[in-house]
C-alpha cells in the first residue's frame, strides 16, 4: 500500500531506500533511525514501516543500493582490467558513502544487487584460469585493499580545501629541528609537491596485487 506525499510521489520501498542513503551520506549510520527518515519524507512513521519492517531490513537496502553503483567485471574481458574498473569503481562509490565501508560484507541477508556483484566478480577470476581456492584467495585479497584503502582515505585529514601539502607542511613546522628526518624528506620531496595527490597511490598498489596474482596463473 502507497501512501502519497503530499504533492510528491507515492511512499515507495524504492523512495524509503533512497532517504536512507541521504540521510546516512548526510549524517552517518547513527542518523539513520524510522523517525529520521519519516520527518525526511514528511510522513508519520507508521508509513515507513509499510515498506521496511525495521533497520536491519533498511541497512540491507542501502547497502544493497551502493552495490548497484559498482561496475560488475565481465567474464569475458581482460580479467585485470575488469578487476581494476570494478575497483575503481568502488573506490568512487565508498568516496561517496563512507558510512557503506564497515558495511559492505556484514550483511547476512544480502539483495540482488549484492549477490549479483559477488557472482560477477567470481566469474571473472574463475574464467580468467583461478582455481576456485585462488578465486577465494584472490577476491579476499582484493577488498582487503579496497576496502582498506577507503577507510583510510576517509579518515585523511585533508580535502580539496585542505590540501596533504597544507596539512604537511603545518605538521613539519612543529618539529623540533633535526627530529624525524624522514618524515621531513618525506613532505619535502614527495607530499608538498606540484600535484600529490594520496589517492595516486590506490593504482601504484592495485598493480602490485594484480601482478602478484598474474603470478598464479603462470605454468609452473
Amino acid at each position: 500500500m502507497s501512501r502519497r506525499i503530499k504533492d510528491g510521489p507515492p511512499l515507495s520501498r524504492e523512495r524509503v531506500l533512497r532517504a536512507a542513503v541521504e540521510l546516512a551520506d548526510a549524517g552517518g549510520i547513527a542518523s539513520l533511525t524510522i523517525r529520521s527518515l519519516a520527518d525526511k519524507l514528511d510522513v508519520k512513521p507508521m508509513s515507513v514501516y509499510h515498506h521496511v519492517a525495521n533497520k536491519d531490513v533498511i541497512l540491507d537496502g542501502i547497502v544493497d543500493q551502493v552495490f548497484t553503483e559498482i561496475d560488475l567485471p565481465e567474464a569475458t574481458g581482460d580479467w585485470r582490467e575488469q578487476m581494476r574498473r570494478r575497483a575503481d569503481s568502488a573506490r568512487r562509490a565508498l568516496r561517496r558513502h563512507s558510512w557503506a565501508i564497515a558495511l559492505m560484507e556484514s550483511r547476512s541477508t544480502p539483495g540482488a544487487a549484492t549477490l549479483r556483484h559477488h557472482d560477477a566478480v567470481l566469474g571473472c577470476l574463475r574464467a580468467a584460469g583461478f582455481s576456485v581456492e585462488q578465486t577465494a584467495h584472490a577476491y579476499a585479497l582484493l577488498d582487503s585493499y579496497i576496502y582498506g584503502f577507503a577507510l583510510q582515505e576517509a579518515a585523511l585529514p585533508f580535502d580539496a580545501t585542505n590540501t596533504a601539502s597544507t596539512v604537511a607542511e603545518a605538521i613539519v613546522e612543529h618539529f623540533p629541528a633535526g627530529a624525524y628526518p624522514h618524515l621531513v624528506e618525506m613532505a619535502a620531496e614527495h607530499i608538498t609537491k606540484p600535484g600529490y595527490d594520496f589517492g595516486d597511490e590506490f593504482g601504484f598498489g592495485l598493480d602490485l596485487i594484480l601482478d602478484g596474482l598474474t603470478g598464479l596463473l603462470r605454468p609452473e
